[in-house]
C-alpha cells in the first residue's frame, strides 16, 4: 500500500537540519517524506545522539553522497505511519527502529556472507540520507528493526547505534564464557559492552579518567576498575593476567599505549570508537606476540535481533538526558566535551 499525501498540517514535519558544518543545527519545518517502494514512512517517538553525530556535525569524513536535507540523527525509534509499495512484512502502526545503516548494497561479498556493516557502499540515517532527528524519517524495509511492543521508545533508541556498536565489537574481540576483557572508555558504548559481556560471563576490567564511570561500570558488572592516568601502561604491562581483548570505546588515540601493553600474546585489540589520529606500530612486535588488531562498524542486523531480545528480557540500564528537537546542539556541544553523563535521547 503507498500512502496518500495528506493535506493540511499534517503533510510537514519539524526536523533539525545541518546548514553549515560545526554551527547549531537549524529546527526548520519541511514537507513530510512520503515512502516509495520498499520504504516505511516512520513517525519518530524518540532519537538518541550519539558521538558520531559530533563528528558528522564538524565535517569529519564528509561523505560523497550528502542528504538533502541534511537532517541528522540515526537512533530512532517510532510507529510506522504507513508503508511503501511492495512491503508485505509491515504494517502500519507497528514499532520498529531507525538505525544507523539505512541500506546496503546488498551483492558485495561483505552483504552476501553477512557483515553488512562492512558495505563499502552503505548509505546511513543521518549521512546520507535524510535522519531521524525530525517528527518523520523514511527507512528501508529490509534494514528497519523489528521491535516488540512493550520496550520504552526513550531507553531502547540508544541501541539503534551505541548498544548495537558495543554488541558487535564484543562479537568482534571473540570473546567466550570465562573470558576477559579491558573495556576503555566506560561513556555510553562502554557502559553498554560491560552490561552486555557480564550477561555473556564475560570479565570485564573498566578503564575511564572519570572515578564516577568508573563506579557506573563497577555496578553494572566490571569486575575490576582503572583510573585513566599517565602511568596507567605501566599498570597494565605489570598485571600477570592478560585479558583475551582490549576494546576502545574512547574517542581519542591516547588510549593506544595501554591497549599495547596489557593485551596478551594471540590477544585482540578491537577499534570501536572513530579516531581520525594515528596511532605508532611496530610490525616485529605484531610477529612476536600474533596480536590481532581489527575494527568494528556498528553491528549486523542478526546481532540487533539478538541485542533487542536480551534488552526486551531485561532491559539495559542507561542514564538517560530526555532533550527536545530544540536542544540538540546543546547536546552536540556537550558530547564534544565529555560533559553528558549519559545518553541524550529526543523525544518527539
Amino acid at each position: 500500500m503507498v500512502e496518500t499525501p495528506m493535506t493540511g498540517g499534517r503533510d510537514i514535519m519539524r526536523a533539525a537540519v545541518l546548514a553549515k558544518y560545526g554551527a547549531p543545527l537549524d529546527v526548520v519545518t519541511l514537507t513530510r517524506p512520503v515512502p516509495g517502494p520498499g520504504q516505511l514512512l516512520v513517525r519518530l517517538q524518540a532519537c538518541g545522539v550519539c558521538h558520531s553525530d559530533v563528528h558528522i556535525w564538524r565535517g569529519k569524513g564528509i561523505p560523497t553522497q550528502i542528504p538533502s536535507p541534511f537532517v541528522m540523527g540515526h537512533e530512532g525509534v517510532g510507529i510506522i505511519e504507513a508503508v511503501g509499495e511492495g512491503v508485505t512484512d509491515w504494517v502500519a502502526g507497528g514499532q520498529v527502529g531507525v538505525p544507523w545503516i539505512h541500506d546496503t548494497c546488498r551483492h558485495c561479498d561483505e552483504c552476501l556472507e553477512g557483515d553488512e556493516s562492512f558495505c563499502q557502499h552503505h548509505r546511513a540515517h543521518g549521512l546520507n540520507v535524510p535522519g531521524a532527528f525530525a517528527d518523520y524519517v523514511l527507512a528501508d524495509a529490509g534494514f528497519a528493526v523489528p521491535l516488540p511492543s512493550n520496550i520504552d521508545p526513550l531507553t531502547t533508541a540508544p541501541l539503534m547505534c551505541a548498544g548495537i556498536t558495543a554488541y558487535g565489537a564484543l562479537k568482534k574481540a571473540e570473546l567466550k564464557e570465562g573470558e576477559s576483557c579491558i573495556v576503555f572508555g566506560c561513556g555510553g558504548l562502554g557502559l553498554y559492552a560491560i552490561q552486555i559481556a557480564s550477561r555473556l560471563g564475560i570479565k570485564v576490567l573498566a578503564v575511564d579518567r572519570d572515578p564516577e564511570k568508573l563506579m557506573i561500570a563497577q555496578r553494572y558488572g566490571a569486575v575490576e576498575a582503572e583510573i585513566a592516568d599517565d602511568t596507567l601502561p605501566a599498570r597494565l604491562a605489570a598485571r600477570t593476567t592478560k585479558p583475551h581483548a582490549c576494546i576502545n570505546f574512547a574517542p581519542t588515540a591516547a588510549t593506544w599505549p595501554a591497549m599495547i601493553a596489557a593485551v596478551r600474546p594471540r590477544g585482540r585489540i578491537i577499534a570501536a570508537a572513530m579516531v581520525f589520529e594515528p596511532v605508532p606500530l611496530v610490525q616485529e612486535w605484531l610477529t612476536a606476540t600474533g596480536v590481532v588488531i581489527t575494527g568494528t562498524s556498528v553491528g549486523t542486523r542478526a546481532q540487533m535481533r539478538e541485542l533487542v531480545a536480551m534488552h526486551a528480557e531485561r532491559p539495559f540500564e542507561i542514564a538517560v538526558e530526555i532533550i527536545s528537537l530544540e536542544q540538540v546542539s546543546g547536546a552536540l556541544l556537550a558530547l564534544e566535551s565529555g560533559a553528558s553523563k549519559g545518553r541524550f535521547v529526543i523525544e518527539f
